[in-house]
């Protein structure tokens, strides 16, 4: 699965335009052409010149140094003295986001599983106990829903610690935009569950030690 990672806004790049970034420790150059975007790596493959440097020219990048122009939607160069492609790179707008997948890249990320949605919703912290969801033992389950568009749905069944729980609307609302975050998630549908009812014995033994139950 690739990873991607957000390197700018939309508007941050006008149409034709280019922004050289570091992403991981890689610099990329990002290309804003006919409403398209597009990314290559900043190195030019005859001398390592940096590409973001140079002119553009319709979808060409021309190195600064020798001339050498590369196509940004593939990285293969187009005329010489280059002869070898830079790396190209996915590119995907999210809303105003620009993201980018580095190729090549180790990917620590995880399949679309039950495992890694839980994963995620440990990043959400009930804001009067400082203890993630999970660990609290709010959430009773997760199912994945394969779709048609190969995307999935995530339902989640979630409790509360009390029926009134004031809290309840934003963990709803944080769990709904964290998951829907991840890779191949199309819509995530949040279940309030009370029975069985919430009760401490739920709770991990991280989450008692951090609020000192033993």
């Amino acid at each position: 699965m690739s990873k991607f990672v957000k390197v700018a806004n939309v508007s941050d790049i006008p149409d034709p335009g280019k922004i050289t970034l570091e992403v991981g420790d890689r610099l990329v150059v990002v290309v804003h052409v006919d409403g398209e975007f597009y990314c290559i790596d900043d190195v030019c493959t005859h001398d390592g010149g940096p590409l973001g440097d140079g002119e553009m020219c319709g979808f060409e990048l021309a190195c600064p140094r020798h001339g050498a122009k590369f196509d940004v939607r593939t990285g293969v160069p187009s005329t010489m003295p280059a002869t070898e492609p830079t790396e190209s790179h996915l590119v995907k707008i999210q809303g105003e986001d620009v993201l980018v997948s580095l190729n090549n890249q180790e990917d620590d990320s995880m399949a679309l599983t039950e495992d890694a949605v839980m994963e995620e919703l440990k990043k959400i912290i009930d804001p009067e106990l400082f203890v993630n969801i999970v660990d609290l033992g709010l959430i009773y389950g997760v199912s994945i829903v394969d779709r048609e568009d190969e995307q999935k749905d995530v339902k989640i069944d979630m409790t509360m610690t009390s029926p009134a729980c004031p809290a309840g609307p934003q963990l709803i609302g944080n769990s709904k935009q964290i998951v829907g975050q991840m890779e191949d998630v199309c819509e995530v549908e949040v279940k309030i569950v009370l029975d069985p009812p919430w009760s401490p014995d739920r709770m991990t033994d991280d989450a008692r030690d951090q609020l000192g139950i033993f």
